[in-house]
């Protein structure tokens, strides 16, 4: 009898997969025996995929190389990491993967630094577990391993943050040699390109336009050239007075000054419209804003 269940629970099992892949439109993966280099062509996240008209990208990767992911929040960065890890996972279980088309290795391990989150419990900062987590790989990966490094130093002064940063992925590039994927807002680490040849910089590409953020969730080679961090704020619709006065600080930090001017009346101006305000609206405001009560006509009115 327990032979019998063990038999039914592998036809079970891959019955699933084939349902799965057929329903999918899966592809079955070619495994890479002679070399680790990558190619995935229109890979796709099995779960996102779901939810949302998903943007298909490929992944072309040589052996120990790194790419350093640049571009806005909400753009994909950490969406393109995890669908070639989700990629790799379904194949080493044996299932067709999200794909035109996977030529992959096998990886001894996944190693992954993603999301924030702190262990209050056993008295570890958000900034603590991190790095504790960040050491895992360092410790523990090979150069048969996958890494997956989302946002390190980020809980920490920026030069701090980019200080440590940088000298992990040179560690990586230097010592461990395993295939990385490494995101990150601190976009001057894309000169490290420069200087190691296994080090390749992406960028998933957004388009602003009238201060507006269009997310086109396209990942290209090149870097990014700065972070949208005030765009992205706006987005979630923080106040028109605060984004304004985000942007006067930023330019000023972006001169090199030391020291940013306080104004005590930043925030004194009246907003003239500080509700939420749909798209749609928003030609019809900018009308009535812009006419001349005075000069207007009861007819033109």
């Amino acid at each position: 009898l327990q032979h019998l269940s063990q038999t039914i629970s592998k036809i079970d099992l891959y019955l699933s997969h084939a349902i799965t892949a057929e329903k999918n439109r899966y592809t079955r993966p070619v495994i890479n025996t002679l070399t680790k280099d990558v190619e995935v062509i229109k890979g796709r996240h099995p779960v996102v995929e779901k939810f949302t008209d998903f943007i298909a990208n490929d992944i072309k990767m040589n052996e120990s190389e790194i790419f350093l992911i640049t571009g806005p929040n909400m753009s994909g960065k950490s969406t393109y990491m995890r669908m070639y890890a989700l990629i790799v996972y379904m194949m080493q279980i044996g299932s067709f993967v999200p794909a035109d088309k996977a030529i992959m290795p096998v990886y001894d391990a996944i190693f992954t630094r993603i999301g924030a989150s702190d262990d209050l419990s056993a008295g570890k900062s958000t900034f603590m577990v991190e790095m504790v987590e960040s050491n895992e790989a360092i410790q523990y990966a090979t150069e048969n391993s996958l890494i997956l490094f989302d946002e390190i130093g980020r809980g920490t002064a920026t030069y701090d943050g980019m200080a440590l940063a940088q000298a992990i992925i040179e560690y990586i590039a230097n010592k461990i040699k395993a295939q990385t994927f490494f995101a990150t807002h601190y976009h001057e680490l894309t000169n490290l390109s420069n200087s190691y040849s296994n080090i390749t910089n992406l960028h998933v590409k957004a388009i602003e336009e009238n201060n507006k953020m269009t997310f086109l969730h396209q990942v290209e080679e090149g870097a990014s050239d700065r972070s949208y961090g005030i765009q992205v704020a706006a987005l979630a619709n923080l106040p028109k007075e605060l984004i304004e006065r985000s942007k006067v600080i930023l330019n000023a930090l972006e001169e090199n000054k030391r020291e940013i001017e306080i104004d005590l009346f930043n925030y004194q101006e009246e907003v003239t419209i500080t509700t939420n305000i749909k798209p749609i609206y928003e030609e019809v405001i900018n009308e009535l804003e812009s006419l001349d009560i005075n000069q207007l006509t009861p007819i033109e009115a």
